[in-house]
């Protein structure tokens, strides 16, 4: 960055390329004029390149050449990594199918879900969520009323599950590379079942109504064929190890840095090379069949890649605002914290929101407090750092591109033929259940 790039602070105003995206994937589909339009994967890259070059003409403006090389390199640095991953977890998890006795009954959805919550924090909550989607659409294909069934898994499996491990969501992760303990998010167990419990419970009561009006009176054996087979088949079983793959790649290849006992560095790139060379794999080995039963194809992924392309460029404004003026903030208690940072990563990249504020958790934490967790060279206030973790990895569900996979669900269930709400249509549902829980959280915990 050059000198003058460097002391040149960004009015807030800058953020407007983003508000904009925001309102154009927001507005576009529920106008009749652009709806057809907007349903073109063109049409959204066209909207979200123009976005994302306005902002960095914006910067370019504003803090000269250096600056916006400096915004379009960050953005590069985070979208890159952030999409290989993406592509990687759906092509493998495209090549697996489970079928067999799969009821789609009330208490199958919501044991479904819950086992998602778990694998979440295994699996990361992106590969929970490419290898269960399509089983949970599959189980219910015989009802009319689907949609919540798909929204509740992208809080559950997508988001919320994802936060007893460093691996579950990419926020832990880059906590753990600072220094957080890896077995310290095993110390928020209590918000985790909060929250999942009261959305099984919740989901239960929704799903069991819409049975109803779908004409579901029974349990199993009053909603699959007889025919079928009672044992669950897995078909592109061999992909596990190519999930599996990915998943190490993200959580011990960390490029650039030395690696404690494992003893080595990562050349920038070879994270990402992995995760491609075991999708490669999975296209080459798996059987076309199989892809076939999932409906298999790149339409989802190249919607997630049109729209995030300019997200991240268009978000360096806001991010660099975040990171000027996030101690300005006056935030002191764990609610606090949980708040803004779930807030804000309602719509900008949770990760880098995480780290920032768990920077300023750690700005106004006592360096001799006696039980802080050591963070970026410093002692950060473990209930600080719990209200950062929760915010960041409980509201990602808050919309539709809070958090990487949530997108990504959204658009294979339309392709499934799920009638998917809208972008505020969905935030009806995040605003109406999620935030009394997290009101719930707030007063319990924190």
């Amino acid at each position: 960055m050059t000198d003058s790039a460097s002391v040149v602070h960004l009015p807030a105003w800058t953020v407007a390329p983003f508000a904009a995206l925001l309102l154009a994937i927001a507005v576009l589909p529920l106008v009749r004029r652009t709806a057809h339009w907007w349903e073109s994967n063109r049409s959204k890259f066209m909207v979200s390149a123009a976005c994302g070059l306005v902002a960095l003409g914006i910067v370019a403006t504003l803090k000269g050449a250096g600056g916006a090389v400096d915004a379009a390199h960050h953005a590069a640095a985070e979208f890159f990594p952030f999409i290989i991953l993406l592509f990687s977890l759906y092509v493998i998890a495209g090549g697996i199918v489970i079928s067999g006795r799969l009821p789609g009954s009330p208490r199958f959805n919501t044991a479904f879900l819950a086992l998602g919550a778990v694998l979440a924090n295994i699996l990361g909550t992106t590969g929970a969520s490419m290898l269960l989607i399509r089983p949970l659409i599959r189980a219910n294909k015989h009802r009319k009323r689907r949609a919540h069934q798909v929204v509740f898994f992208i809080f559950i499996v997508s988001n919320i599950g994802g936060l007893l491990l460093p691996i579950g969501d990419p926020p832990l992760f880059l906590g753990y590379l600072r220094g957080v303990p890896f077995a310290w998010t095993l110390t928020l167990v209590p918000e985790w079942l909060i929250a999942n419990i009261v959305l099984l419970v919740t989901f239960f009561a929704v799903d069991v109504a819409m049975a109803r009006k779908d004409g579901v009176r029974g349990e199993p054996q009053d909603v699959v064929d007889a025919e079928e087979d009672v044992n669950i088949k897995v078909s592109g079983g061999g992909n596990v190890v190519w999930l599996a793959g990915v998943v190490l790649a993200a959580a011990i290849m960390v490029p650039g840095k030395e690696l404690g006992r494992l003893g080595f560095i990562v050349p920038d790139g070879a994270r990402e090379g992995v995760m491609l060379l075991c999708a490669f794999a999975s296209l080459w080995l798996t059987p076309r069949e199989v892809r076939k039963a999932n409906h298999f194809d790149f339409g989802p992924i190249i919607e997630v890649a049109a729209l995030f392309s300019g997200l991240f460029l268009a978000m360096q404004p806001a991010l660099e605002l975040l990171v000027d003026r996030g101690g300005q903030l006056g935030l002191h208690s764990p609610a606090h914290f949980f708040w803004a940072t779930g807030m804000l990563s309602s719509f900008l990249d949770n990760a880098p929101t995480y780290l920032v504020f768990a920077d300023v958790a750690r700005a106004v934490t006592p360096q001799d407090l006696a039980d802080g967790i050591h963070f970026s060279g410093g002692l950060v206030d473990p209930r600080l750092l719990a209200g950062v973790s929760c915010g960041a990895v409980f509201m990602g569900a808050n919309t539709y591109i809070g958090n990487g996979p949530n997108l990504m669900v959204a658009a294979i269930a339309r392709e499934e033929g799920v009638p998917m709400p809208s972008f505020f249509g969905y935030m009806l549902w995040s605003g109406g259940i999620l935030i009394p829980v997290f009101a719930v959280i707030t007063f319990v915990v924190f």
